[in-house]
């Protein structure tokens, strides 16, 4: 079955990475409606992709239908959209984040049936086929360890030679979107301060994809019980850790820095009887190999694969809507990675003897 999808929002990640999946995999989609708050972007694309459907109102594409899913890739939090797109009857393949509050992800839990899911969120690391070679094995596993070398944006994106982000987007809707996701924030974690609230959004926009990992790997994390951020020359950093679900513990250490040479993501698997180590590559980049290596007492062996992850995940999303097969990630998964983002800001505040507002403020996390 060729599915017929809607694409909301068509930024960089629409530009590089799922446009030009959509058009490759033919045999299993057909994009029929593309929407974003600029006129000209949608018609460029529109024109590139062969589109007929163009909007510039993500309300007035879901309404005027013809197509059996959505794709979600707008800024901010993604809440609004997803519960509009799930009540309308489409299915939903939705960008991290799902939504920045427990609230959001609530509502949207409610139009989701268990047994017939319809969402799933785009953590495509999950569907590398270097973590599903490791995926499920059964390990006595002691520590994950993460580190994440995040250089600038436009770095990463120099090879795609993008033209600049269009002008036609009127201000005051650009006013009215980031007062709404301010007061989503707020509705998260109070009024925190810049600090925390700079680790709210790295949580939920970057290292949500090394929680997913975790989730995968060794059942999540259970809880942070220590945080810290320092800012630093041209960027800033993160370390958090704290206890697996699978026993043993984790830490993540992200670094965003400005002018290193290239995206580098490591994640080290030490397990009773050796490791597993998969590094990966620029996400952008389509064709780059994510490589692993799997150390035991039988030898040293290396695999790679240059199948974009983000190609398995549009599959998966596929049988998901046309089979029922359950995706890696769906609302319980994103409602932990909110949870976890909350009890993060919890921990960095308590350094300083403050507590923090909103649903952080509440230390029964559901």
């Amino acid at each position: 079955m060729r599915l017929k999808v809607a694409v909301a929002g068509l930024g960089v990640i629409a530009q590089t990475v799922h446009l030009p999946l959509l058009e490759r995999r033919g045999d299993l989609f057909e994009v029929v409606a593309l929407c974003d708050l600029s006129a000209s972007l949608t018609a460029r694309m529109a024109d590139r992709y062969g589109v007929a459907g163009r909007y510039t109102d993500v309300t007035e594409m879901l309404d005027a239908g013809g197509f059996d899913a959505v794709v979600v890739l707008t800024s901010g939090s993604h809440g609004r959209v997803v519960v509009d797109a799930l009540r309308r009857g489409y299915a939903v393949l939705c960008e991290k984040p799902l939504a920045y509050t427990r609230a959001e992800a609530a509502e949207i839990a409610e139009l989701e049936d268990p047994e017939r899911p319809r969402l799933m969120v785009g953590y495509m690391k999950q569907y590398d086929p270097a973590v599903q070679r490791v995926a499920g094995r059964p390990a006595d596993v002691r520590a994950i360890q993460v580190t994440v070398l995040h250089p600038s944006d436009s770095s990463q994106l120099a090879f795609a030679r993008l033209p600049p982000p269009p002008a036609d987007v009127p201000a005051e809707v650009i006013g009215r979107l980031r007062t709404g996701e301010d007061e989503l924030i707020r509705a998260a974690i109070g009024d925190a301060p810049p600090q925390a609230r700079g680790l709210y959004m790295t949580i939920l926009n970057s290292i949500c994809h090394d929680l997913s990992l975790l989730r995968l790997l060794a059942g999540g994390a259970a809880d942070v019980d220590h945080v810290t951020t320092w800012p630093g020359a041209g960027g800033r950093s993160v370390e958090m850790a704290g206890p697996l679900r699978a026993g043993g513990r984790y830490a993540i250490h992200w670094h965003y820095l400005e002018d290193y040479p290239a995206y580098r993501e490591t994640v080290a698997v030490h397990h009773a009887t050796g490791t597993f180590e998969v590094v990966f590559p620029t996400p952008y980049l389509l064709g780059a190999s994510t490589e692993l290596t799997d150390v035991s007492a039988e030898g040293r062996l290396a695999f790679g694969d240059v199948t974009p992850s983000f190609e398995r995940e549009l599959a998966a999303f596929h049988a998901m809507v046309t089979t029922g097969v359950p995706p890696l990630t769906g609302v319980p998964g994103a409602l932990e990675d909110i949870v976890t983002a909350q009890q993060a800001v919890t921990r960095l505040l308590a350094l300083d003897g403050l507590t923090p507002g909103g649903e952080a403020q509440v230390e029964t996390y559901a």
